[in-house]
């Protein structure tokens, strides 16, 4: 069962506001993805989620190779630290195909892919690959439902597969489908969403069979959520993020899946401005703040009730103030993990409920080198 009594034995190392790793939690959580995927082989975890290379490194030491990113450095730093097999999941454009191919010349012992739904952008990135003499692996992004990016299943996604196929510079790497719009609590009916959203899938592979197109390679599937599903179709790549370090959202949306809680805020009482009031050292810029409240989960206040939130502080009314004098240590679970670390230049490692050491969140840059 996930933590929910977590603190420190050194808190007094710990400025506030901070981001906690609980390295514990994270080796649990790692070990659980590989028994749930079948294997490592079967996995292609997104790094979008910690973005820290210790994590990396921690999972190649398990046997994973490939890797999920959303940006440039964050596929930078994956390739940097261990990852043989790097797919760039957001289609590079503009400046970025030049990055991308800068990433393929200066890590040539890496297996690198991106993703297209655009003939425009696919020429572009063809033309760039041509001119370094690189071919560039490309899978088609496939709009299974979600409407943020991909191609619908049909005849245009069979016109552009067949232009990854016939276009010097790049070639076909597979199908990319990620259905982040499914997450469902009840995870009989998240289930069934994701089979009748994977059928879009299979169509496409059908359709590519008959117009004598070579099969895809791969198949790259899903996140987090979808990800018990997935990990039972023996043709696809599971490429789960959020549940290396877990976060307050998904545990409640998803309690069938029994992930750790690895990511902490640990906080203080910087006031008491009011009977039944405390003011917290955890403003928007600590805590991911795209969601309503609650934006944290204060698990030794269960009946705090966030009043004020700007940039620095955090105002809860709870009837529990008068036993929190201004100095009292709180941890706090993110509501939405992934935007949290990104926050957090960097992150203090745990093991043993004693933080340990102080690790730089590499790839919240936008740029490392390349």
């Amino acid at each position: 069962m996930p933590v929910m009594n977590f603190r420190l034995f050194n808190p007094d190392a710990v400025p506030s506001p901070a981001l906690l790793v609980d390295m514990d939690a994270v080796d649990v959580n790692l070990r659980l993805m590989v028994s749930m995927a079948g294997g490592p082989g079967r996995l292609r975890p997104h790094v979008k989620t910690h973005k820290l290379p210790q994590i990396v490194q921690a999972q190649v030491t398990l046997g994973i190779t490939k890797f999920k990113c959303a940006t440039i450095a964050e596929a930078e730093m994956t390739a940097a630290v261990g990852g043989r097999d790097v797919l760039l999941a957001v289609a590079p454009v503009g400046p970025n195909v030049a990055r991308f191919i800068e990433l393929m010349r200066r890590f040539p012992d890496v297996k690198w892919l991106t993703i297209a739904d655009d003939s425009g952008a696919l020429s572009e990135l063809a033309a760039a690959a041509r001119a370094a003499q690189l071919t560039a692996e490309v899978l088609l992004d496939l709009n299974i439902g979600q409407d943020r990016t991909g191609v619908a299943p049909g005849a245009a996604a069979t016109d552009l597969y067949r232009a990854l196929c016939g276009t010097p510079g790049v070639t076909a790497g597979g199908l990319h489908a990620y259905d982040g719009h499914l997450h469902q609590t009840d995870d009989a009916e998240r289930t069934a969403a994701c089979h009748k959203a994977w059928a879009g899938v299979e169509q496409v592979v059908r359709d590519l069979e008959a117009a004598g197109l070579p099969a895809p390679p791969r198949l790259v599937a899903g996140g987090t959520p979808t990800f018990p599903v997935h990990a039972k179709r023996p043709d696809a790549e599971c490429s789960p993020g959020t549940c290396v370090l877990w976060d307050a959202g998904y545990a409640k949306k998803l309690p069938d899946l029994k992930f750790q809680h690895a990511a902490w805020l640990l906080t203080r009482v910087i006031s008491r401005p009011a009977p039944n009031r405390i003011c917290l050292d955890l403003g928007h810029k600590s805590v991911a703040s795209e969601m309503p409240h609650p934006r944290v989960i204060f698990p030794a206040l269960p009946d705090a009730v966030p009043v004020i939130h700007n940039e620095e502080h955090l105002v809860l009314e709870t009837p529990a103030a008068d036993a929190l004098p201004v100095g009292s240590v709180l941890y706090g679970i993110p509501w939405h993990v992934c935007p949290t670390v990104a926050l957090h230049s960097e992150c203090h490692a745990v093991r043993d409920r004693r933080a340990i050491d102080v690790w730089p969140v590499t790839a919240r840059a936008r740029r490392i080198s390349v």
